[in-house]
């Protein structure tokens, strides 16, 4: 199952993007489930390596364990909760609350690009910067140095999450001065999740 799922402006209108709450290490099965319901859902995940006793091994692993992305309707969210192994939307106050469409589209510019990335925790302060070459080219976020590689960490605002994509410093073009405030969404306080509806 690639980390995109039915991802196709021809065959969706353009709903917005929702995040679901789901049982961790369910997350594939759980795709399958809503694709096979035909949502469009987004499922972005990372390469890394397990030390068995007897081997090592690659596998993919959700960037945002226990989340998985979706567009609907909001209005028509009853079949999704009703959707095994999915506990809630995130939202406020039962009331769903969309992820910012430049959010998703810059996670999925880093699954396209086939860029190393990891989970990272999750930033607001830090020096906002644009890359200007590269397949990553356009892409905006906060740029981080660690062991003399460059990431570039973009989030999730309303999961509080954020993601690293490794990049080349002469690429980066800074926008703000070191330590500017990254501007965040307009969202309501006291964020909280929706309850599973009951049948």
């Amino acid at each position: 199952m690639s980390d995109l799922s039915l991802r196709d402006s021809n065959l969706y209108p353009q709903l917005p993007w929702f995040a679901l709450q789901i049982n961790s290490r369910k997350e594939n099965w759980i795709l399958s489930r809503l694709v096979g319901q035909g949502y469009e859902c987004f499922l972005p995940k990372y390469k890394a390596v397990r030390q068995w006793s007897d081997r090592r091994k690659q596998i993919e692993l959700p960037l945002f364990p226990g989340y998985l992305f979706c567009r609907f309707d909001p209005l028509k969210r009853l079949p999704i909760l009703q959707t095994p192994g999915i506990i809630q939307i995130v939202g406020c106050h039962r009331t769903p609350l969309p992820i910012d469409e430049q959010e998703i589209q810059a996670i999925q510019l880093t699954i396209d690009s086939g860029t190393a990335r990891q989970p990272w925790p999750y930033l607001e302060i830090g020096e906002r910067v644009r890359i200007r070459s590269g397949t990553l080219r356009g892409l905006e976020g906060i740029l981080v140095s660690l062991r003399g590689k460059h990431r570039l960490v973009l989030s999730i605002t309303l999961l509080k999450r954020s993601i690293a994509v490794e990049v080349d410093a002469s690429a980066v073009q800074s926008l703000v001065e070191s330590s500017a405030l990254v501007p965040r969404a307009s969202i309501p306080p006291q964020v909280t999740q929706i309850e599973l509806a009951r049948s």
